[in-house]
């Protein structure tokens, strides 16, 4: 281990739940302490509005990611830059009376939102143009599609098999530093590591690649082609930052209906040209730290894990061997956009 993290979460009525994370050692985790560090240090400003995914029971239900994506909407429409978004999001247009997703509706979201900023190294004028409350705007048009995905899946779930809910936790810091994946880092991701442990802490996907591989797979079926997509970009991963994902959910990597999808993603990708073995596609998810459930939860149990969870979903400090940050503020402070607006500027 190189160090323990304590990260304390808040309850609504201010009980606190200490979470230990043990930082594995390797050559990314190294990279990935020192840039997380550096944020909390700096006292760079956590996203928490774009922290909890997946939890069914959520008070940021569909109804309000939707009125958010079209409040954000809006503000692009308004922002007189050249591109104006004719579309309007509903619970009703975006998923079914079973909550399943309309995926092309929601690939078309996405696809928003990549004319609107860009990619890594290759920023649309359309963003650059926009002020600082319009680039936030666009920027909620990618997270809100992300959250809103996740959140349909995990109420389906809840009522079809219960157990395979999706909940996990995006700690994403504004204006995070980014720094370059060198070559040892690439053994660390692999289709193998798209299942992810309980409680396992991986360094985040650069949100700036657009969808990944595995998502559109995903979202598109066995049967997709990649120049047909919606979905602009596919680019692999050659940044991370000091971000990191808590994978809250069971791992399925033992189960045949998994094994099966890994098995059509492989084809899948052969299909679209792709070699599955190739690292440099950054395929899945690069583990550097583990939670010790029986130290923060007294238990390993998902079902009782999950129950402290969800009485507990306000990240309040978090504290490594070098410094600590302490986050007073919450996603439904009445002016949350715009203390982020002032961070961002």
């Amino acid at each position: 281990m190189l160090d323990t993290i304590q990260m304390d979460l808040r309850s609504t009525d201010d009980q606190v739940l200490s979470v230990y994370i043990d930082v594995e050692d390797n050559s990314l985790s190294r990279k990935w302490l020192s840039a997380l560090n550096q944020l909390l240090l700096n006292q760079n400003h956590l996203e928490k509005n774009y922290c909890w995914l997946g939890w069914a029971d959520s008070d940021r239900d569909p109804e309000y990611i939707c009125t958010q994506i079209n409040r954000s909407i809006h503000a692009v429409n308004s922002a007189d830059l050249g591109y104006v978004i004719n579309d309007f999001f509903t619970p009703a247009n975006t998923m079914s009376a079973e909550y399943r997703l309309d995926h092309a509706h929601l690939n078309q979201l996405h696809r928003y939102f990549e004319d609107l900023q860009g990619v890594s190294g290759a920023m649309s004028p359309y963003y650059t143009a926009a002020d600082d409350t319009t680039r936030w705007h666009i920027r909620q048009l990618n997270l809100l599609c992300h959250e809103l995905e996740s959140l349909v899946l995990s109420i389906r779930k809840l009522k079809t098999a219960p157990e395979w809910q999706r909940p996990s936790q995006l700690m994403c810091w504004l204006a995070a530093p980014r720094f370059e994946l060198t070559v040892e880092d690439y053994d660390l991701f692999g289709i193998e590591t798209i299942n992810r442990s309980l409680g396992g802490v991986y360094v985040g996907v650069n949100k700036a690649v657009g969808k990944h591989h595995w998502e559109v797979f995903s979202d598109e079926g066995q049967d997709s082609r990649v120049g047909e997509l919606v979905t602009s970009t596919l680019k692999s991963q050659t940044q991370a930052a000091g971000d990191f994902d808590i994978e809250w959910a069971n791992d399925p990597g033992a189960f045949p209906w998994q094994i099966l999808a890994l098995k059509e993603f492989r084809a899948w990708l052969v299909a679209n040209n792709f070699d599955p073995e190739d690292k440099n596609l950054t395929i899945g998810h690069p583990k550097v730290a583990q939670i010790d459930l029986v130290r923060s939860f007294g238990t390993t149990d998902y079902q009782k894990i999950w129950t402290q969870l969800s009485q507990h979903q306000d990240v309040l400090r978090i504290s490594t061997s070098m410094t600590q940050a302490t986050y007073e503020y919450r996603w439904s402070d009445p002016d949350y956009d715009l203390q982020q607006i002032r961070k961002l500027k």
